[in-house]
């Protein structure tokens, strides 16, 4: 059983790390932190990989997070411009902070 509490300690913790390497390694953070905010979205019961998701409760978060994955997929081929990275970064950090916020657990 995992104690409650843990997941957002975890999450908190790599949250902090990323945000400190985003200013000196943009498009890796971006990279990390689209794969943290995954992560924290399935784990509160998102269904990312299901088009009824976004007609979902939060359609707006996943609009969110998916349109900062399509930027992480121009990092990783090497096509981003500082201002994409700049503008995933930004989503993820208000998708970080509605999970923490305002999502309890499922």
């Amino acid at each position: 059983m995992v104690e409650p509490g843990l997941d957002l300690h975890d999450w908190t913790t790599r949250w902090e790390q990323l945000e400190e390497a985003a200013h000196d390694s943009p498009d890796e953070a971006a990279t990390e932190m689209g794969r943290l905010i995954e992560e924290m979205l399935r784990d509160r019961g998102f269904q990312l990989d299901e088009p009824v998701t976004l007609e979902g409760d939060e359609p707006g978060i996943v609009k969110q997070y998916l349109a900062a994955r399509e930027i992480g997929l121009l990092i990783d081929g090497g096509e981003a411009d500082p201002g994409d990275v700049a503008a995933a970064i930004e989503g993820y950090r208000e998708i970080y902070q509605y999970v923490i916020e305002d999502r309890a657990p499922p």
